[in-house]
């Protein structure tokens, strides 16, 4: 197969287009802009629709719509305009609705900087929203998985009837690598029999996410819960470096600052000093048993971001009090460097104290 070479954010197009992603709404916000570029060309071409919102409140709103129509719906945006929509996200989750989010993180808080970050962490994994709901988190590291993640994206909305984010630091939107596009086979979905196509000889369906009705409220609430568990059960993806030999210390890290730390995997072990890397695919669910596995067989544990440490908090909940986890990052738009990385693993060594 072909591969061809694009930059992060027109693939990511690309790639939704050719999962069905027909229907698109998006507001241009750096660095995710050229996705909304890309497809207000190439939507006409493929019989799609996109249409350019006047805010992310609007744009969330209007994915909302389409998803209960039965449409394969989705968006993308950067930090501050995913933080808009997340009022309407715990919509969409409470009316058990499909749709895609791609989530091109820049620095913050506030109105931050267009460089990449990873501190939108606790957002997508926590919820940023109100309830009792979550949504599968999927992290790419490359432009190549990112396109792979977007048909993957698609179907388990469609499956689990509720949102996906997809997030990425700025740098997966901006770099250009070689790609090629797969074609994927998935099991047959459930039909939409809830969508609101039509009432002609049947009953009106009726999306909605509001029930006064505290025995119905709760009872959608353990109906999400129990999607969750199921996710848990079914939906972890992890990649695992240099784990099937000896190391003394296990490195975590998802997204492009896992491919960070495995240049400083290389070059500790040019001094002497073995590690190996954990990087979460999945961020919800997490792969808390993998990383307490895994974790017990080092001296210690490292989680790697590109924030002041969000996702540490998950790493020492995972491995509990079997061995001490230590938190390195970047943040303000600064990309750690992989002599950083191992700079501060070897002041642990050392015998630095957290």
């Amino acid at each position: 197969m072909e591969k061809v070479l694009m930059k992060g954010n027109e693939a990511i197009a690309e790639s939704a287009i050719r999962a069905g992603g027909l229907c698109y709404f998006c507001y241009p916000l750096t660095p995710q802009s050229e996705v909304a570029e890309y497809l207000a060309r190439r939507m006409p071409e493929v019989g799609g629709a996109y249409l350019q919102a006047e805010s992310e409140v609007a744009v969330v709103n209007m994915v909302y719509g389409a998803a209960g129509a039965g449409a394969r719906a989705w968006t993308t945006s950067s930090s501050p305009g995913i933080s808009l929509m997340m009022e309407g996200i715990s919509y969409i989750a409470a009316a058990e609705l499909p749709c895609v989010i791609v989530n091109i993180v820049r620095a913050g808080p506030g109105l931050g900087g267009i460089l990449p970050s990873q501190g939108d962490y606790r957002q997508a994994v926590k919820t940023g929203g109100h309830g009792d709901y979550r949504c599968l988190v999927l992290a790419p590291s490359s432009v190549q998985e990112v396109v792979d993640m977007m048909p993957l994206a698609f179907d388990r909305a469609d499956r689990y009837r509720g949102p996906v984010l997809v997030i990425g630091d700025g740098m997966i939107g901006q770099m250009m690598e070689p790609v090629e596009f797969k074609k994927w086979s998935f099991p047959p979905l459930p039909p939409k029999d809830w969508a609101t196509t039509g009432a002609k000889g049947r009953k009106p369906n009726v999306v909605n996410s509001l029930h006064l009705d505290p025995l119905v409220e709760e009872q959608l609430n353990i109906t999400l819960a129990a999607k969750y568990e199921k996710m848990k059960q079914e939906e972890i993806r992890l990649e695992e470096y240099n784990t099937d030999k000896p190391y003394r210390v296990l490195l975590v890290a998802y997204g492009t600052t896992a491919r960070i730390c495995k240049t400083a995997i290389a070059q500790l072990a040019g001094q002497g000093i073995t590690a190996a890397l954990l990087r979460p695919i999945t961020l919800f669910p997490f792969p808390d048993a993998k990383i307490l596995e895994l974790g017990r067989k080092a001296e210690f544990l490292m989680s790697v971001e590109m924030s002041m440490g969000q996702m540490v908090e998950d790493v020492r909940c995972a491995m509990g009090r079997d061995k001490p986890v230590y938190f390195f990052g970047r943040s303000g738009g600064i990309v750690p460097s992989p002599e950083e990385v191992v700079t501060a693993v070897k002041s642990r060594i050392d015998g630095g104290k957290s």
